[in-house]
């Protein structure tokens, strides 16, 4: 059964998902781990960082291809756990 919610994405595509914490060593590589413990090895190109404008925080946005709704949900779930992390988008 076809809900509405997948029809949003034509699986697969590529997506971006973005995750913001403090400035701290190793959050890029930390936000990178856990998006490929589901979508496999991360490119380090597909990869952009930004510092907030105080220099605190620090998003990473992370572009990979998903392959399906669930494959996105457990994404979102594994970020979403760590304490490291504060805020996906």
């Amino acid at each position: 059964m076809s809900t509405e919610s997948d029809e949003i994405f034509a699986f697969p595509c590529e997506f971006p998902i973005k995750a913001m914490g403090r400035d701290a060593e190793g959050f890029p590589a930390h936000v990178m781990e856990l998006v490929a413990a589901s979508a496999g090895p991360v490119d380090h190109d597909s990869v952009n960082v930004r510092p907030s404008r105080d220099g605190r925080y620090i998003s990473v946005t992370v572009t990979f291809t998903a392959t399906s709704r669930e494959q996105l949900d457990e994404i979102y779930h594994r970020l979403t756990a760590s304490q490291r992390i504060l805020v996906v988008l």
